[in-house]
């Protein structure tokens, strides 16, 4: 039998244990810990290990000898050190494309507030003024630009609603070509300077690494246009927040819609302060669907490395032998 611990995730294992009597697997042993119990004393012969948001550092996976992969029941891996795990030859695996149209219509959602005002509104009626004309001035949607920042799962679900809305898709994509972003009807932006000077709504779809931290910054916000909004639903330090709470309050962009801020550990960020902004709690993600969707797809990595000793679909440091 193999071992498999579930650290530190919610819910029962009902459910994984429902999917592998269907597959008919029956060599995988699911446990889980949920208490103060350190990782090195609860997961000493556990094979797998399936994480949400906990680190596993270099040091950690070095205290547990018997590990040959871990599965994050997210599509973000950078709480894990995936070269120690190279080195180690565990196998490091994601669940990519679990919740994509949720944070699809979301990261639109968001949009959709902003150019209606619609939070906004909603708070000054409350505070008692009825006035439709507070705030800043409105446009048609139809025509504008939406800036995509990668291109992604999340964002090809954006891509027909945006074009519904009769919107015009700008995207900077490095690895993708003018030819192949054309099938989707979206037209590439060269460099990320340029997209952010065109469009009216830039949307952050990049994941977390050394290379996007902090690539919305200081310069970048001033390259926006004035009447311009930033959305971001992929990953808080990917936007400098000092650098746009200081542009949003001086105006160099008109406004901004949240899901994730730099530090989430202390729950407070400037930016709750300011009226120009949409906020909500690192949410893009939640439904239903997507939950059983990503424990389903983190479950499948284990039976294929485990169970099948073959290479799971989803690896993410792919150079690891075993």
């Amino acid at each position: 039998m193999h071992e498999i611990l579930y650290y530190h995730i919610d819910d029962t294992l009902d459910y994984e244990n429902q999917l592998l009597q269907e597959w008919g697997v029956t060599d995988l042993c699911l446990r889980e810990e949920k208490g103060e119990v350190p990782l090195a004393e609860c997961a000493q012969n556990a094979e797998g290990l399936v994480v949400e948001y906990e680190q596993i550092t270099a040091e950690k996976m070095r205290q547990l000898p018997n590990l040959k992969i871990i599965s994050l029941q997210s599509i973000g891996y950078n709480n894990v050190d995936t070269a120690a795990a190279t080195q180690q030859n565990i196998c490091v695996t994601n669940a990519p494309g679990f919740c994509a149209e949720e944070v699809a219509t979301h990261a639109v959602g968001m949009i959709l507030d902003l150019a209606r005002k619609l939070t906004y509104f909603d708070r000054t009626v409350r505070s008692g003024k009825w006035n439709p004309l507070l705030g800043y001035p409105l446009h048609r949607m139809s025509g504008e630009t939406v800036g995509l920042v990668y291109f992604g799962n999340i964002p090809q679900k954006m891509v027909p609603i945006l074009e519904a809305l009769q919107m015009q898709v700008l995207v900077y994509a490095p690895t993708k070509s003018k030819e192949y972003l054309a099938e989707f009807g979206c037209e590439k932006a060269e460099t990320l300077d340029e997209l952010l000077e065109r469009s009216d709504f830039v949307s952050l779809h990049t994941p977390l690494m050394p290379q996007t931290t902090h690539l919305i910054g200081e310069k970048e916000l001033k390259r926006m246009k004035k009447t311009a909004f930033l959305i971001n639903t992929a990953r808080g330090p990917v936007v400098d927040e000092p650098a746009l709470v200081q542009a949003l309050k001086i105006g160099e962009i008109l406004g901004a819609g949240i899901d994730v801020i730099e530090d989430e550990g202390t729950e407070e960020s400037e930016l709750f302060k300011l009226e120009n902004t949409v906020i909500t709690p690192h949410a893009a993600f939640i439904s239903e669907d997507s939950f059983y969707d990503a424990r389903k797809k983190a479950l499948a990595q284990m039976v294929q490395r485990l169970s099948k000793c073959e290479r799971p679909e989803f690896l993410v440091n792919k150079a690891v032998k075993f």
